[in-house]
């Protein structure tokens, strides 16, 4: 019998090591010159121990084992409130190992939380996480009945660990998809709520069905030769959508190059808003409408219109630029064309503005 006891310990210690080698590669990708500081470790050893037997005795095994003995993938900050995977979430998944890291560090927020701080929060408030501008969200308070989700997911071991600087909580799933076919690459690969900038949660009446068909399409055009204005809506898409709460079904143009994408500036969320229309337009409908009809966008004030005749080499244009790609992507809230340009503004603020 004593042989079994530990019969967990392989694949722990298989997930464990995955994770950790991409962590050290990563870490001497990234790692600063000799002359840098490099950050104090805010917690002490002896801490991490007692939190990672605590996790061990309540069965999280794995977050018990990278816990132990990676404790500055969680701890990057003066407070942390760590919500834990369970064993039967991580061991049957095949996902990389940097998303696994992301994932983790997703379940990790810099704030310290406890279960009656969750309880103060208004069912609908978001709080920040360690992957950039990725934010968890309170879906659910029931303080009279002791319980509380994050993520439309269960709190199961509400107040594991609880230090002066430190929460553990046991959540019953994963915060995020472990689906293979919804994993993508970087800045697309944690399926998180939408948050305003007061940190409310958006309208979530269609729930994570919504924003993981918004992180489909910005995938989909990263992977289609539009990967500009891929990075641009994905960079704005949080104020659209805060501005928008009601925003259920979409057309979007999109351009091959746009240009501001590497700046935060309001301009960029203007020329992103200009090619998105607050409806579903085929391209048969498109194309059934009359010359210089005008077509509604994201932008107050700034139309967009339809161009037929003289100089339109496909049949159809939308304020002169042909759609080369018509529904490149298609869905029964979204439809998406590529288009050979982008869209001026007929109103050209000072980007600085």
């Amino acid at each position: 019998m004593a042989s079994c006891s530990h019969w967990w310990h392989a694949p722990v210690y298989f997930i464990a090591s995955a994770v950790l080698a991409f962590i050290a590669i990563s870490t001497a990708m990234n790692s600063p010159s000799n002359n840098a500081t490099r950050p104090t470790r805010p917690t002490s050893n002896y801490l991490s121990l007692n939190a990672s037997r605590t996790l061990r005795e309540s069965g999280f095994n794995i977050m018990a084992t990278l816990l132990l003995i990676s404790p500055e993938m969680f701890f990057l900050s003066p407070n942390t409130t760590i919500f834990a995977i369970k064993d039967s979430s991580l061991v049957n998944t095949s996902l990389p190992p940097w998303f696994l890291k992301n994932l983790l560090q997703y379940h990790t927020s810099p704030l310290k939380l406890s279960m009656e701080d969750v309880f103060k929060k208004p069912q609908g408030s978001c709080f920040p996480t360690l992957v950039d501008r990725k934010k968890l969200a309170v879906t659910k308070i029931d303080a009279k009945e002791r319980l509380a989700e994050i993520n439309h997911v269960l709190v199961s071991h509400p107040d594991m660990v609880l230090e002066r600087r430190i929460t553990i909580h046991g959540v019953l799933a994963p915060f995020s998809s472990l689906r293979s076919k919804d994993v993508y690459f970087g800045w697309e690969s944690i399926q998180a709520p939408i948050c305003d900038a007061n940190s409310s949660l958006v309208s979530d009446a269609n729930g994570p069905r919504i924003i993981l068909e918004w992180t489909r399409i910005i995938h989909l055009l990263s992977s289609h030769r539009f990967v500009s204005f891929a990075i641009g809506l994905n960079s704005v898409l949080d104020r659209i959508l805060a501005d928008h709460k009601n925003l259920s079904s979409v057309t979007i143009f999109a351009p091959p190059e746009l240009e501001f994408v590497a700046s935060s500036s309001p301009m960029l969320e203007k020329i992103v808003r200009l090619h998105i229309l607050p409806q579903r337009a085929t391209y048969i409908e498109l194309a059934a409408l009359p010359d210089k009809q005008r077509l509604r966008t994201l932008l107050p004030d700034e139309d967009l219109k339809i161009t037929k005749g003289v100089g339109v080499t496909q049949g159809l244009a939308i304020n002169g630029v042909d759609i080369a790609a018509p529904e490149i992507f298609s869905s029964k809230e979204f439809i998406v064309h590529g288009i050979t340009q982008a869209f001026k503004m007929a109103k050209f603020p000072n980007a600085s503005r």
